[in-house]
This record gives C-alpha cells, structure tokens and sequence, in this order.
C-alpha cells in the first residue's frame, strides 16, 4: 500500500514538472461577444491556432467567447487593467477616441470597395493611431460588418416611399435623427422588442445587418429587405499595448503575423456568409429590392453633417474624396 502511495507521488510530480516545463511564456486571454457558430469567433480560433503554433508553444491564447469576461466596454476596461488582453470592437470606441466614430457613420462609404480603400490608407492609420494612443489599445486587424438594410412589408426604393415609416432603431442619436431626415418616424427600442413590435404591426419596419435579420426571424413578420446600406463599418480586433510591448520582438511579430491571417481569413468567410446569408432570407420568402442609394445619401447628408464634430467631419470629407 505505502509503495503504491509512493508510485502515485512520484508520478504525480513528474506530471506536475512535465505540465510546468510545456506552461508557455505568455497567454493572452481573448475575450468578446460573438457566439461559437459566429465568424468572428472562427477568425479568432485561427489566430490561436497560428500564434501557437508559430511561437512553438510559447504564447497561449485563451478563447472566450459569448461575453463570458463580460460585455464590449467590460473587456475594453479588463485590458486597460491587464486582467485580460485581447478584444474584438467597434465605434464604442468613441468614447475616448473621437475618430473611431466614424465606424458606424450612414452613408460615410458607398460600397465596400469604398470601405477598404479608406480602412486600409491613410484614414485608418489616423483612426488606428488615435485609438491607441487615447485606449493604450493596438488594432491588429480588422473585419468587414455586413451593411444594415432596411425591412419592410412595402418595396422602399425611394426616400419618399418611407412616408413615415414607423420604424425601429437602435438607441443612437444619430441613427434617430438620419432616418428622420429620410422621411421613417424612428423609435429607439430594445432589440429584444422589435420581433413582436413587427407583428403586431407596433413598428412597420426595422434595420439590421443581414445576419441578425435571419437570426432574429423577421422573415416571419417582414417582407422586404430593402438594400439601403445605410451603414457600412467595420470592428477591430485589438490588444492591450502593455501586453503586446511585454512580449520579445519576435513574438510581438508572431502576434502581428497572425492577426493577418486571421484577418484574411475572416474576410474569406464573411464574404462566403453574406451571400449565404442573401440566399436563405430569399428561401424564407423574403424579396430583396434595389433602392434609389444616393437619394437616400443625399437626404440623410444635412444630419450626418450635423451630428458630426469638426474633428469628424474633417475625416469624413476625406472619406467622401476617395
């Protein structure tokens, strides 16, 4: 019995020395709040599989998807204190980085061509280097949002087919005022409201990406998906800078490498679900309509400009100049 006690001691220790010896350098604890199914969380499992690999072992990344270190503003705060390291986020940036604002400006792009020119040139370095500089956070890569579109149980190709549309939004001023402008009558309400608000014909219409249309089933009680491509943005993933600038040049470059993967791939994937995303909103009876764009651009214009600081405005006209 005292020898079996001894064998089990010996190898508990061996263990535990074995475990210690492969324990990496580094982790990075990778917390946002896309699902495990989500694209975004694909991407990230790529990171993790080339930082690892790459960095023979020394770095681990940790995954931890569905907001479990907590909501977008929790992680951000969690990184700034060092109890987390990495994020994926958006305009909410704003909130010290004025500039990130124009992540989610309607009609700032008009296509998605229009997007990557000004994302990757000069005005998402500007963007990139106030982000950091203000957050002592470090974009490492980027990824395409789907548009919001605009459902309906009438064909909108115009502004003036809005005609007071009833319509929902988000709780964003500037959401408010721009469909204001259009001609909708805008209410901010809980997404979690809006499916029944539409069925019982409260609300006449809403906006959304293509992904949460279909995830939220209002093919069940929308008829149209009208594509306004009001808003065209994009999300970053980034890093806390202490962390990265703690980590040896090499595997900082190890880290860089693989956010480029990553982002390469994720792009692959988005551009695959969007037009999956298209094809089953159609099967589910949905009708897709071409819309009037640049009426909708022109009408929303005097509140986008009006909404927008001079700081803003400034990127904003650069952005149009491309």
């Amino acid at each position: 019995m005292i020898k079996k006690l001894l064998t089990s001691a010996v190898l508990g220790t061996v263990l535990l020395s074995a475990q210690s010896a492969l324990a990496a350098d580094y982790t990075l604890r990778f917390g946002h709040l896309a699902n495990e199914q989500n694209i975004w969380h694909q991407a990230a499992e790529k990171f993790k599989e080339e930082v690892e690999a790459n960095s023979d072992g020394r770095i681990e990344v940790r995954l931890y998807p569905s907001e479990q270190l907590g909501n977008e503003m929790d992680v951000i705060n969690s990184i700034q204190l060092g109890t987390a390291d990495m994020t994926i986020t958006g305009e909410s940036l704003q909130n010290w980085a004025p500039k990130a604002a124009m992540m989610a400006v309607p009609y700032a792009f008009r296509d998605s061509e229009h997007l990557h020119a000004a994302v990757n040139g000069e005005i998402g370095t500007e963007i990139e280097e106030q982000i950091t500089e203000r957050t002592n956070l470090v974009p490492l890569a980027w990824f395409e949002r789907g548009p919001r579109e605009l459902t309906s149980n009438r064909p909108i190709r115009a502004p003036e087919d809005l005609n007071d549309l009833r319509l929902r939004v988000p709780n964003v001023p500037l959401f408010v005022d721009t469909w204001q402008a259009m001609g909708a009558r805008p209410t901010p309400m809980a997404f979690s409201e809006v499916f029944t608000a539409l069925q019982q014909n409260t609300l006449e219409g809403q906006e959304n990406p293509l992904s949460l249309i279909e995830s939220a089933s209002f093919n069940e009680v929308q008829d149209y998906v009208n594509m306004t491509g009001h808003v065209r943005s994009w999300i970053y993933v980034v890093i806390g800078r202490n962390q990265l600038e703690n980590m040896p040049e090499d595997l900082q470059q190890v880290v860089r490498d693989a956010a480029a993967t990553m982002q390469a791939y994720e792009s692959e994937l988005f551009i695959e679900d969007q037009t999956r995303l298209e094809q089953a909103l159609q099967e589910r009876g949905m009708e897709f309509i071409e819309v009037d764009v640049d009426a909708f651009a022109e009408a929303a214009r005097p509140a986008v400009l009006e909404a927008l600081t001079p700081e803003q405005r400034e990127i904003f006209d650069a952005i149009q100049g491309l």
